[in-house]
């Protein structure tokens, strides 16, 4: 979607909450950690030595039900959001998605078939609720370096943007929903961890990741006119020769060694969706903002031409003004300003990540990632009025 499409839209949520651009920033200072303990995002691990149908079969039964309802939701507000090519998607995967796995790349024909299975799903509807994830989501990552050259990577993920805007609660219904579907996955072979990831339940691509001790990974979306939805369809019609964007952070997290493999990997490779890959090493220096469209990179902004010691993205190009009511880069780099390379750590970075409209209505989770002590940290966020929806 363009921004001549969104720009109506969110100017009547914003005004029918009473929120009027710019938003004025409130850099929080004890936010970390949250009193809340049981916002802490729990782990399950995926075994990777299993079958590809086997992989996500407990999770799937748990889950199972929450995942029917939640796509039922996306499906609702698909439809209700009027837009034809959405529309017509849907209505092809469900009357041909049974069909449609050797269409998939392996592992992910055979992991999806497996989730169908044991959620009671058909494989056309998986397929839609992971599709889902690759065009919704408006984020906001960062990489800081603290005075001793220790790298952080975090991030906030907003998801359900146009998905069931509540005016009585001003609430996201879909954003409501998806907070009690996210875990951390941690990846193993042999026992051994091979990477984290923070998942919702049932989706099996990638987003928020950390290769312990090599590198850490953020995905935000990047809105522009040959988007998604055009590579959907031609991946429909069959001119295959894209990735889903969540195969590919999987792909480069199982099979890239180092910061500048990863790098390669994510700049280089066709897509079905434009993308903003951020990336950070074990290094000091190491941080970057790959601007992807569905071809190749057509920007790779290092952090040292960025805020020296730290590099931070939307959901806009780095050399573009943000859309004018959807300004959280301005509010964020004031935050990290404030907070100075004196404070980088988990309790600095998560403060500015709680900073309204950083922190909005949209934001389900924050995770938090440390690539030489290989942790990975989650915390469902809430932000109570008054709040920004966006």
């Amino acid at each position: 979607m363009n921004q001549a499409a969104i720009i109506p839209v969110l100017m009547v949520i914003v005004f029918v909450q009473g929120q009027v651009p710019p938003f004025k920033e409130t850099c929080v200072t004890n936010a970390y950690p949250p009193s809340e303990k049981s916002h802490l995002v729990p782990t399950y691990v995926l075994n990777l030595d299993l079958p590809p149908t086997q992989r996500w079969q407990n999770l799937a039964k748990d889950k199972g039900s929450q995942i029917k309802t939640l796509l039922k939701k996306f499906i609702e507000f698909a439809e209700d959001f009027g837009n034809g090519t959405v529309n017509t998607i849907i209505n092809y995967l469900n009357k041909q998605g049974d069909s449609m796995d050797t269409t998939l790349p392996q592992p992910y024909a055979d992991e999806m078939r497996g989730i169908a299975t044991a959620s009671g799903l058909g494989l056309g509807e998986v397929i839609i609720y992971n599709l889902f994830y690759e065009v919704f989501t408006v984020c906001t990552s960062i990489v800081a370096e603290d005075n001793a050259g220790k790298l952080f990577h975090a991030r906030n993920l907003d998801f359900g943007l146009f998905l069931g805007w509540d005016i009585k609660n001003h609430t996201w219904e879909i954003t409501e929903a998806l907070r009690p579907m996210i875990l951390n996955v941690d990846y193993q072979k042999g026992g051994k961890t091979v990477f984290k990831a923070v998942h919702y339940a049932g989706y099996i691509g990638i987003l928020t990741a950390i290769k312990p001790g090599v590198f850490t990974l953020s995905m935000n979306e990047r809105f522009d006119l040959n988007g998604g939805f055009i590579g959907i369809i031609e991946w429909i019609l069959g001119l295959r020769s894209g990735q889903w964007m969540g195969f590919l952070t999987r792909d480069t997290l199982l099979y890239s060694n180092s910061y500048e493999e990863a790098k390669k990997n994510l700049t280089m490779t066709q897509m079905l969706a434009p993308a903003y890959f951020i990336v950070g090493g074990n290094s000091t220096g190491q941080g970057c903002v790959i601007t992807r469209d569905r071809n190749k990179a057509v920007d790779v902004w290092n952090m040292a031409d960025a805020g020296k010691w730290y590099i931070l993205e939307t959901n806009y190009d780095h050399w573009k003004s943000p859309l004018f009511i959807d300004d959280r880069r301005t509010p964020a780099n004031r935050c990290m300003q404030n907070m100075t390379q004196n404070n980088v750590g988990w309790p600095g970075i998560f403060n500015v990540l709680s900073s309204k409209p950083v922190l909005n209505k949209l934001t389900t989770y924050t995770a938090l990632m440390q690539v030489d002590a290989g942790t990975l940290e989650t915390w469902l966020q809430y932000c109570p009025d008054p709040c920004w929806p966006f």
